[in-house]
């Protein structure tokens, strides 16, 4: 859970820096940070899950998860867009950056968990 607690600091901090140099209230950034936050926290939380219970099954996993957020970010876009009326151009240029900067967050964290657990001694017989 702690990679979760970073990816939503981060993005958080950085929502904060960018609405205080912008000068208010900017819901495009806001929208832009959530549905990337959300993807990122619950992908990392099922990786996680997999890697450490069925390490053999991840790859599947994943494949299913790209297929999952593909249709999910392009019905969040659309909505986003059409539905809440947003400025096109703040909310994708946010959208894009942390999409981005999560995703490399995720990837960093994945590194982490693959080489720690390869590091890891292998257990004896009689510890199984």
């Amino acid at each position: 859970m702690r990679p979760v607690a970073w990816m939503v600091g981060a993005s958080v901090v950085s929502w904060l820096i960018v609405s205080r140099v912008a000068g208010g209230s900017n819901p495009e950034v806001l929208c832009g940070m959530l549905g990337p936050l959300a993807v990122a926290a619950v992908s990392w939380i099922v990786t996680e899950r997999t890697y450490r219970s069925r390490p053999d099954r991840l790859m599947g996993v994943m494949v299913q998860g790209l297929a999952i957020k593909a249709v999910l970010f392009g019905a969040y876009v659309a909505g986003m867009l059409r539905v809440a009326g947003l400025r096109p151009v703040p909310f994708v240029v946010s959208f894009t950056g942390y999409f981005i900067a999560l995703h490399v967050m995720e990837a960093m964290y994945m590194h982490r968990l693959f080489t720690s657990a390869a590091a890891a001694p292998p257990l004896r017989r009689d510890e199984s």
